[in-house]
């Protein structure tokens, strides 16, 4: 996010801004190759002693079939031979997979070994969020252990941020791939779609079996008109929710009750669940949504989904201060797969969008880093 607008669309931004603030005027934290890494993701292009200590990556074009399909992506290949590898979901941002500092974090992971691939998903790119992506996601995966690059006994995985943890977690529950990922990195993601959209429209969310408010950002809401538009039979209204979205996201503050009066009773009902402020009345305003949207909700969904079928690892971050989707959503997530079989770092002063300078767990951060290392061959690159 940039500032107190919601363009980027997805929280590594403010990872990398909680980065910077960990390591600035704070004591320092036990030499080793996480700090470094932390440093480096701080750094984004600029020096630093991971950079001096690794060889650079080469970032290159790859384009693959699948079906029928033709997928672009770009791979990243450390400077040594690969230990692990990943697919790296670019979340809903408008650049995708050239967004800056997505490509920053991809070729930090480069530097530790990751043979890193990330996929041009063009619904994320249009800030659409689609159950369909997750086959683009596992075909990206595919790929990915397919490279003569990644060695075949090397650990692989997905990584993914905010509503993009939803289709990774259901490609990595592929029929022919849940034995193969070995774990599913997720920044800021959820567990319950319904309560999401509880949460991004009356503020209220569950926690400790008990109703908790925060403010939320408007941003959430307005990625899920965005991504449901064309679920809308009346062109009117396909226009006109559109043209809302794209105004609230370039400005929240702007009004758009102008445009009310176009749509169709199908399209106020979208208006409705929007302007909604009473938490009770929720399920009922979802209910009322065209077929299609929930049909795509329960598709995206992943509370109504075995997750016992999942066998990849789950590292789980999230900002305790989340206001686009709340922490519990990924302590539930961690929650719904087997005992020991999830990695959960709740990190204080880490939020989806705005960073606060003071009160950020660093020591938290760090552990993360340590977890998605752990995923290597050999964890004892840098020392």
């Amino acid at each position: 996010m940039e500032g107190k607008s919601t363009k980027s669309g997805w929280p590594f931004t403010q990872f990398v801004l909680v980065v910077a603030l960990l390591l600035a005027g704070c004591p320092s934290l036990p030499d080793d190759e996480a700090t470094w890494v932390l440093e480096d993701l701080a750094a984004r292009f600029e020096d630093s002693r991971l950079k001096r200590s690794t060889p650079k990556p080469v970032r290159r074009s790859a384009v693959y079939v699948e079906d029928s399909r033709n997928f672009l992506a770009d791979l990243y290949l450390p400077g040594e031979p690969a230990l692990a590898g990943i697919v790296l979901v670019p979340g809903a941002a408008a650049k995708g997979k050239n967004d800056p500092r997505l490509v920053a974090f991809a070729t930090t992971l480069a530097r530790t070994r990751f043979l890193v691939l990330v996929p041009d998903l063009p619904n994320l790119r249009a800030l659409k969020v689609r159950a369909e992506d997750a086959a683009s996601i596992a075909a990206a995966y595919r790929h990915l252990r397919s490279r003569p690059e990644l060695p075949g006994n090397a650990r692989a995985g997905i990584g993914a941020f905010s509503y993009a943890v939803g289709p990774a977690v259901l490609a990595a529950m592929e029929p022919d791939l849940r034995a193969r990922v070995d774990f599913v990195l997720g920044v800021g993601g959820y567990h319950d779609l319904n309560r999401v959209v509880n949460f991004f429209t009356t503020g209220y969310f569950v926690k400790d079996a008990q109703w908790a408010y925060l403010q939320p950002n408007v941003y959430g809401k307005w990625v899920f008109v965005l991504s449901n538009t064309d679920r809308f039979s009346d062109a009117r209204d396909r226009k006109t929710l559109r043209k809302m979205a794209e105004r609230k996201l370039k400005d929240p503050s702007a009004s758009v009750a102008d445009l009310r009066g176009n749509l169709t009773e199908e399209g106020r009902s979208l208006v409705d669940l929007l302007e909604n402020r009473d938490r009770d009345r929720t399920p009922e305003l979802i209910a009322g949504l065209p077929a299609e949207i929930r049909a795509e909700m329960e598709a995206l969904n992943l509370a109504n989904k075995d997750l016992s079928r999942l066998q990849a690892r789950l590292i789980l971050l999230h900002g305790r201060d989340d206001n686009i989707i709340p922490y519990t959503e990924s302590v539930a997530l961690a929650a719904a797969v087997p005992p020991g079989q999830s990695d959960l770092f709740v990190i204080d002063g880490l939020a989806h969008v705005d960073t606060r300078p003071v009160g950020l767990d660093r020591h938290a951060t760090w552990r993360a880093i340590h977890a998605i290392l752990a995923q290597r061959l050999d964890p004892g690159v840098v020392q």
